[in-house]
This record gives structure tokens, sequence and C-alpha cells, in this order.
């Protein structure tokens, strides 16, 4: 991935597995806070604020694990709920996996622009409730692709969902994906859908994962060859289980101006 010199007008984007708005400061909390995942608490809604204070100046924002409606979350999708808290005119989500009235989990898209058109992908897998969620912007050689995915904990379902990905961008000149991959990038799979799908590795090989001591690059944001990066970061903001990824573009020497991601 190649550093560009800084840009008046650059394209600012965040990736943040949620983990439903549960903060989890340690591996016991899994077991000890368990409750948390499928019961409503007041630490919830102030983990959304505490999130949605924190979007302020990203053009696009993708969201994984987010509770799109069920007993834990009160009943509230989070993705419009921090759409409207931040100040963001367009979200679209995307149900991935419903346990009942319990929990419902998705994938969501915040952008200050609205998108030609968001596709609704199913990922295949051994076991569904995998998804992407394609939005597009711009048309003709400006067509920008944003694709946010949560991909599977086995390696043989990311490898298709890998594939499933690289079909879908193809015909896209420009290419963003965002989210969760649930492996590194010096995975087989994951270099295979690199090489695929014309996408960079950051210079930075930064660990997102576990977020009070993160060892493990598992969130991304992969773009294309030619798009030219200005930073490239993991952010401190122990808000979840993983860590936000951002990343911040050259728009104007790419070429991306006409997707008028910027308000």
């Amino acid at each position: 991935m190649n550093r560009a010199a800084p840009d008046h007008n650059p394209l600012r984007l965040l990736s943040f597995n949620m983990q439903a708005g549960t903060t989890t400061r340690q591996f016991s909390d899994y077991v000890t806070q368990g409750w948390r995942q499928v019961l409503p608490n007041r630490q919830r809604m102030q983990m959304l604020d505490q999130l949605s204070a924190q979007l302020d100046g990203y053009d696009v924002v993708a969201i994984q694990e987010a509770d799109a409606g069920s007993l834990r979350s009160g009943f509230l999708n989070q993705t419009q709920y921090l759409a409207e808290k931040a100040g963001y005119a367009y979200c679209n989500w995307q149900s991935n996996r419903k346990v009942g009235s319990v929990a419902h989990v998705s994938n969501g898209l915040l952008s200050r622009h609205e998108p030609v058109r968001v596709e609704d992908h199913k990922l295949p897998g051994r076991i569904p409730g995998r998804g992407a969620l394609l939005a597009i912007y711009g048309s003709g050689k400006e067509t920008l692709a944003i694709c946010v995915v949560h991909l599977s904990l086995g390696k043989r379902s990311r490898q298709q969902q890998f594939d499933y990905i690289a079909e879908i961008l193809a015909d896209y000149p420009n290419r963003i994906v965002m989210g969760d991959t649930n492996c590194p990038f010096d995975s087989p799979e994951m270099l295979r859908f690199l090489s695929r799908a014309e996408l960079a590795e950051p210079l930075e090989l930064l660990p997102t994962y576990p977020a009070w001591s993160p060892d493990r690059a598992i969130d991304h944001i992969l773009v294309s060859h030619h798009l030219p990066v200005l930073d490239y970061q993991v952010l401190p903001l122990k808000l979840s289980d993983h860590l936000p990824v951002t990343i911040k573009i050259d728009a104007r020497q790419c070429g991306l101006e006409a997707c008028s991601l910027h308000s």
C-alpha cells in the first residue's frame, strides 16, 4: 500500500466490530459477564453514546456485530441509533443472524452521502449467518465500491466467502473492503483474496484483537492498489473486544471526488 502526500480533501473511513455494544476487558468477561450478551443493560447504551462521539469526521463507517433490534438491545436498531446520534444522513443495515427475540446480529454502514445503491449479500459457508453489505458510489471509471464484511471463524468457509466477495467486486474500478475477517494478512485465504481482488496490504500490520491486549490483526480496511493512502491506524478505543481501524485516502489524486462523499 503506497502512502501519498497530504491532501486537502481526504476520504476518511472507520471499521469497528462493536460486539453489540458490550465492553470486554479480559477473557474471563466472556464467562462472568456473558449475561450481557443476551440481556439489556445500562452499559450498552453508554457504550453507544461513547462510540457515536468518536465518529465525527469520518465519511463512511462500517459496523460489524451491531444488534438490529432484540431483547438484549432493548429492541433498538443500533446502526440506526448511531447514525442519528452521530449525524449521518444515510445508514443501511444487513440482518445476518437472528436468535429468536434474544439477539439480532447485523452489519451496518453509516455514510455522509447517499450511495447510488446498496446490495445485501448472504455469504456462503458451512454455518449460515454471515453477510457482505456492498455500497456503490459514483459511476463509470469513478465508481467506488465499499464492502462491509464479517467473515467466518473456519478457514474453509472464509475461503469461500473471500472468493464470493472478489467476484462481486470484479466490475468496480475502485474497491474498499472493511471489516472483521477473522484472519491475519499472512493467512493463505487472505493472500489469495488480495491477489484476486487486486487489493493492497497495509505497510503496518496493526493488531486489533483482543482490545485489552491486542496481538492479532484480524480487522482490516483493504483498498485497491492504485488508491493513495495517507494514513492507517488502529484506535485505542476499548469499547468492545475489538479495536477500530481507520484509514485516510487521497480522494483528489485517485479521482474519487466525483463520489462527493464529503459533506
